[in-house]
């Protein structure tokens, strides 16, 4: 979700914000939320010996990934992101391995894609977490530096590269602060010039080869675009996919000729496949349907080599294909997880990004001519062996109206037989994503500690096919919070877990199911934590940024609707908040542009009110997440220790 911040930075900076008596019902105590116990201070203490029984929660954040990899053009040098530093930067390394460069220093990197031409490498930096980002240049050895776009109050989406390297494309807010036009930006000159005047949920995706033409997509709810090609020099924009049944197209690979793209689409079907789309006589031919998403496309310059993945149960399976000949040929061989891959511009060279249960995040280079994969970064697991990181078992199950659900679960290692661990239900944001095998410090911490973990693919999610990721559409979404009870029901009827010992917590929409769960279910948790949540969806939608409201309509509703005002107000958790019982933690940046901090400021406010117990944990410093590793570890040593205490297994030593 990505809502804008609605109070002061004044306020925010703060860290305060006053109550007044039209806050309070009639007959309850007004409570100052945020107030200064909220705002978290560093904490002193070093994480405990990685081989002792119980090594502290830090030693588990303190864990690195490398992640996003941009090749240079040649495929001798890759450029990456890594928080090794303590906030995610910029990074190069060799292709064949080495000692690593960093690149940047200062605020968090949001993005970077190394220029075709090689020279220069782009990256976005925001503020605090805001998500207005600045764009900037970098040389690949961090020696010289350039503003392209300062950091502004406009939302901006980079689009691409041109081939050669002299321009980029990209959506911005600038003209309106609601509406996304199309920009190109010379890279040398600094020249920027409107070139197509856009609209809410309307960004650039892709340069043509020749850079004669962009592919623009615009959203249709959240799982779904419509697709359209839009000509430089005119500014002619023509319709390549609009169907009436909504559907998404992602992963464009261009031909070396540009006569057209492969893609993955799930147009009249149920499932993403792989498609090839002929831009002259705009047809869509299908390579591959398998009865899973087709996610990731990729395509070597030299045209000869695709390469797609395929999702299956959340992990990723990677095939490839020679096109000269049509043979399938050995994909690299990568770790469990979840990957994507990324081609060089002018060499037949390739990155993969990889990251599962034991793999926190690499990246590895592979090089089908020679068939060889070399692992390029090899992250710090901060002295633990991640060999005994716990992998998932993913399940399905049936919810009470005969839907059948899904979800990955976690035991914690060393269970005696018959013994049923407490169990945390984790709650995925989107609520179009899906829960995935990767790395989660948190979670591998809270196993050692004999919580069981499980990731809940509730209906809405993604993964599962397009009817079953719009089951929760509109007015679908008032019984949508049973998933999360039924999904406790049937651990508990499997012997999976203990189902009178249950948490919740999740974070985006996670965080507003979890509130739902403290508020509708408050026989079903002993606890929950609630992570940058929606409390009242009506201030929510109605504050919604521009990248959202483009697509609200179709996945929740026109909140100028009456009847549709009325639905989202009595499902909002404030309206139940009177309903709590159990103890809740909630935590949210200051600065989030998603979900605005004052949702949980009310929903805090409405437990204090009923005097029920409440944790916040309110960064003045933080957006949508927690990118700082020292805030991350006030928030996951303080999370470690309310679900210990709440689901009765000890403290953090």
């Amino acid at each position: 979700m990505l809502r804008p911040a609605p109070i002061s930075l004044t306020l925010l900076l703060a860290g305060t914000l006053m109550t007044t008596s039209a806050d309070a019902q009639v007959g309850t105590p007004v409570v100052e939320t945020p107030n200064p116990s909220d705002i978290p201070q560093p904490v002193a203490g070093e994480a405990s010996l990685a081989g002792s029984d119980r090594p502290d929660i830090t030693r588990f954040l303190n864990v690195r990934r490398a992640y996003a990899p941009s090749l240079a053009p040649d495929g001798r040098q890759v450029a990456f992101r890594t928080q090794i530093s303590g906030t995610p930067q910029l990074w190069v390394v060799d292709a064949a391995g080495g000692w690593p460069k960093q690149l940047t220093f200062g605020e968090s990197v949001t993005f970077h894609a190394w220029s075709p031409a090689g020279e220069w490498i782009v990256y976005g930096t925001d503020r605090g977490g805001n998500e207005r980002e600045g764009f900037y240049l970098i040389t690949p050895d961090g020696t010289t530096e350039r503003e392209l776009l300062p950091p502004s109050d406009a939302f901006r989406q980079f689009g691409a590269f041109t081939r050669d390297g002299r321009r980029i494309v990209y959506a911005t807010t600038a003209r309106t602060g609601v509406d996304f036009d199309i920009h190109l930006l010379d890279v040398e000159r600094g020249a920027d010039r409107e070139i197509f005047r856009g609209r809410m949920g309307l960004y650039a995706v892709s340069f043509s080869p020749d850079g004669r033409h962009v592919l623009l997509s615009e959203s249709r709810g959240e799982d779904a675009n419509d697709l359209f090609l839009l000509d430089v020099a005119t500014g002619r924009l023509d319709t390549l996919f609009a169907p009436e049944d909504r559907s998404s197209y992602a992963g464009f690979a261009w031909t070396p000729d540009g006569s057209g793209f492969y893609l993955a689409s799930d147009q009249e079907r149920e499932f993403a496949g792989l498609a090839y789309y002929d831009v002259a006589v705009r047809s869509l031919r299908w390579i591959d349907t398998p009865a899973q998403d087709v996610e990731d496309v990729g395509l070597s310059p030299d045209g000869h080599l695709l390469v797609w993945s395929v999702n299956g149960g959340g992990y990723t399976y990677v095939l490839a294909r020679d096109l000269r000949t049509g043979a399938t040929i050995p994909p690299p061989d990568l770790p469990p997880g979840v990957a994507r891959v990324t081609w060089a511009e002018q060499a037949n060279v390739a990155a993969f990004s990889a990251t599962g249960p034991q793999v926190p995040g690499d990246i590895w280079i592979w090089r089908p001519e020679r068939g060889t994969t070399t692992r390029v970064t090899i992250s710090d697991a901060a002295g633990l062996d991640l060999a005994r990181m716990v992998i998932p078992t993913h399940y399905d199950f049936t919810a009470r109206d005969g839907v059948t659900l899904h979800g990955l679960l976690y035991l914690p290692p060393g269970l005696a037989p018959g013994v049923k661990p407490p169990v945390l239900l984790g709650v995925h944001g989107g609520p179009t994503a899906q829960a995935r095998p990767e790395f989660d410090p948190a979670v591998q911490y809270l196993l050692t500690r004999g919580i069981a973990y499980f990731d809940l693919n509730f209906r809405g999610s993604t993964g599962y096919g397009k009817q079953f990721a719009r089951l929760n559409d509109g007015r679908l979404r008032g019984h949508e919070y049973l998933d999360m009870e039924d999904a406790v029901r049937w651990l508990g009827e499997e012997g999976l877990a203990d189902a009178s010992r249950a948490a919740v917590m999740g974070g985006s929409y996670g965080g507003y199911l979890t509130m739902a769960a403290m508020t509708r279910l408050p026989e079903v948790f002993r606890s929950g934590v609630a992570f940058v949540g929606v409390a009242n969806w009506v201030t929510a939608l109605e504050g919604a940024s521009p990248q959202l409201k483009a697509s609200d309509r179709i996945e929740y509703g026109d909140i100028d609707d009456p009847d549709d005002r009325r639905f989202f107000a009595e499902i909002s958790p404030i309206a139940h908040v009177k309903d709590v019982r159990a103890p809740v933690m909630v935590l949210h940046g200051a600065n989030d542009p998603r979900d605005p901090v004052t949702e949980s400021d009310q929903f805090v406010r409405g437990i204090r009110e009923i005097g029920g117990e409440v944790e916040y944990l309110r960064f003045p410093d933080e957006g949508h997440g927690i990118r700082r590793l020292a805030n991350r570890i006030i928030a996951y040593r303080r999370i470690a220790a309310f679900l210990e205490r709440t689901l009765g297994v000890g403290m953090v030593p």
